[in-house]
């Protein structure tokens, strides 16, 4: 049976974004005084919001009120520069199209801030998704279904009609707390064997590969 949504997370699913967000979390850092990450340490923080990102990164101990200057201070960097180096990996644009060829809607739900994920679906994606949000007040943060499922109602799709494709264990958690087919790319921040080490039913190694498992060949 045809999928009749394919969601998908963003950062490390359909972007790459790691050199930007490991830029502005440094940027953030050096502001207060606290040191700097390498990219490999921003690369295993992300995915559960860029706060709970920055809370990782800061020295153990930092109060609320230093963490929302962090906050703050990485969200004006951010801002202006949100795509410096990032870029769509290849395939992805193509897999896009081949999808909403076949008739199946597309949209991404992402733990990103919800401005950042409309501003890159607009740079990268245009046309491309039926929605796009990003973390928002009163929405709770991936694993929650929460933000899965104002998708589904508001394409009016069931879950069992729609995929959710991500990098990580908490899209992995996403997925299963939706009701939803759950799909991995190997080629994001986490990797194949962290994503099978996680219980991850289905792993793919290149965008190709997800036009079989959503599409059926005779369309049906």
């Amino acid at each position: 049976m045809l999928c009749k949504l394919a969601v998908f997370d963003l950062d490390g699913t359909i972007l790459d974004t790691i050199e930007d967000l490991a830029a502005g979390v440094n940027a953030a850092l050096r502001a207060s005084g606290f040191p700097e990450r390498p990219v490999a340490d921003v690369r295993r923080f992300v995915g559960n919001g860029i706060r709970r990102t920055l809370e990782y990164a800061a020295p153990e101990g930092i109060s609320p009120a230093a963490l929302d200057t962090l906050y703050r201070d990485f969200t004006d960097y951010y801002r202006v520069h949100i795509a410096d180096r990032t870029q769509p990996y290849d395939g992805i644009p193509e897999l896009l199209d081949a999808l909403r060829d076949a008739g199946t809607k597309t949209a991404v739900v992402s733990n990103k801030s919800d401005f950042a994920v409309k501003l890159l679906c607009k740079r990268f994606f245009p046309g491309q998704f039926d929605m796009a949000v990003g973390e928002r007040d009163g929405v709770p943060r991936k694993p929650a279904p929460d933000g899965v499922r104002s998708v589904l109602d508001a394409l009016h799709i069931q879950a069992e009609q729609a995929a959710y494709i991500g990098d990580s264990e908490v899209d992995i958690e996403t997925a299963r707390n939706a009701g939803m087919r759950e799909i991995l790319v190997s080629w994001g921040f986490k990797g194949r064997p962290f994503l099978e080490a996680h219980g991850a039913a289905c792993v793919v190694d290149a965008p190709a590969e997800i036009v079989p498992l959503l599409i059926p060949r005779n369309g049906g």
